[in-house]
């Protein structure tokens, strides 16, 4: 799993001039097909990757949790607030990349 997250963290690198290029409105105007395929790549590779390093680390907190609680029952009180909190903070994380997929595809 993490060849898989440091390929697409290399693909998205790689693809950062072409998405930080200056004329991004020129070039879409332009018919740049090129260009507007690297968007729309970008754009779904930023989501599915957000969702799944979501999911798992939600996964992840989630187990531990409740591991920690069905071991020590009377701390369920001292933890859940913090689980709560990092499972809003993750899913804030998530929200943030379908914002910028959003932003992406309207470039296209």
């Amino acid at each position: 799993m993490k060849r898989i997250a440091v390929f697409f963290s290399c693909a998205l690198a790689s693809l950062a001039p072409a998405i930080a290029n200056a004329q991004v409105g020129q070039a879409a105007q332009d018919g740049n097909w090129i260009f507007k395929a690297v968007l729309a790549v970008s754009a779904a590779l930023a989501i599915g990757m957000a969702v799944v390093a979501g999911t798992m680390s939600q996964a992840k907190a989630a187990a531990v949790t409740l591991e920690g609680i069905a071991r020590n029952p009377e701390a369920a009180s001292k933890v859940m607030t913090p689980m709560i909190i990092a499972l809003a903070l993750i899913e804030s994380l998530v929200i943030y990349a379908l914002v910028i997929a959003f932003l992406l595809q309207g470039k296209i």
